[in-house]
């Protein structure tokens, strides 16, 4: 059979699927469309991260200079600060931060009242909807020398400090208050991954006598261990990933030696100091490392377990 003759039946199936399906297709298109738009069209300006980029001459007028930004940028005083501060910042952020949805959607498994199950979820959705403008506003005065965290801290240590004033202080407060805000939220995907797995395997447990924690243990984390690689898979992806807007909303110079990373560099550098073409190549640096580093644990996560991204 000639090439053209398989282009041509694939392009029949193709549309004979196309038009089977297509009210999927169109519940689909405005998600398709709104990738290609913000996501697609725009990758042709990482182009100005090899460039001397002025607005006046345009992408393709601009000079081009090759590896000079990113040179730059790796002999710079601020590299290795951004790099530690992003890591050790991620890396709380998964150790604490991932596991507590987890633990809040076992407990509430648990949970027989189904009164106090919705108002518990209820109040701890609360905070993912919260605009993050307010939330760092009710952080900045809960961490006020007065504040209520401020006062729990002098309970323990007898120093009342302005805790958003300290280097040393900023990474729990971000970390915390990342928790607080998704911890809810976050919980709604392994409630409905435990709400699936097969009651008849509980009853089997209890039935051999398995007290409440070995049935947690040997039959829901088991059954909801797939999904909770494949989040980890994604949130490994997002590493060097820290949120910018919290970030530059909570931060000040006093603290930029813990607090500053990578995305806050790049908004700093990129539209407060007009520096277009440097902080182009920061953000390329940034984006390629989080693509290794999802690549890597989905690797390994095939190598060590049956699930993986693809």
């Amino acid at each position: 059979m000639s090439t053209g003759s398989v282009e041509r039946i694939n392009w029949n199936k193709l549309k004979k699927s196309v038009i089977k399906h297509r009210y999927l297709y169109i519940m689909a298109l405005p998600v398709i469309l709104y990738f290609f738009i913000f996501s697609y069209i725009p990758m042709y300006g990482v182009i100005i991260a090899f460039q001397r980029f002025s607005p006046g001459l345009g992408i393709w007028g601009s000079e081009f200079i090759g590896l000079a930004n990113f040179t730059d940028f790796f002999g710079s005083f601020y590299f290795f600060r951004l790099m530690r501060n992003t890591l050790l910042i991620s890396f709380f952020d998964i150790l604490f931060s991932f596991p507590a949805p987890i633990f809040l959607a076992l407990l509430l498994n648990e949970v027989k009242s189904t009164k106090f199950k919705r108002t518990v979820q209820t109040v701890t959705y609360m905070p993912h909807f919260i605009s993050l403008v307010v939330v760092c506003g009710l952080i900045r005065d809960f961490s006020i020398q007065n504040g209520v965290l401020s006062e729990i801290v002098y309970f323990f240590t007898g120093n009342k400090v302005n805790l958003l004033g300290r280097p040393e202080y900023f990474r729990p407060l971000f970390v915390g208050s990342n928790i607080w805000q998704h911890i809810g939220f976050g919980s709604i995907i392994f409630l409905a991954a435990i709400s699936a797995i097969d009651q008849e395997m509980y009853e089997a447990a209890i039935i051999d006598g398995a007290s409440r924690l070995r049935q947690t243990w040997h039959i829901t984390l088991p059954s909801i261990s797939s999904t909770i690689i494949i989040l980890l898979i994604l949130r490994i992806g997002n590493t060097l990933n820290v949120s910018a807007e919290k970030i530059i909303l909570l931060y000040s110079p006093i603290t930029y030696e813990t607090a500053d990373v990578i995305s806050s560099f790049v908004y700093r550098v990129g539209l407060l100091e007009n520096n277009f073409s440097y902080s182009a190549a920061v953000g390329l640096f940034n984006s390629v490392v989080n693509f290794i580093m999802l690549i890597t644990a989905n690797q390994l996560s095939r190598k060590v377990s049956e699930s993986s991204l693809w």
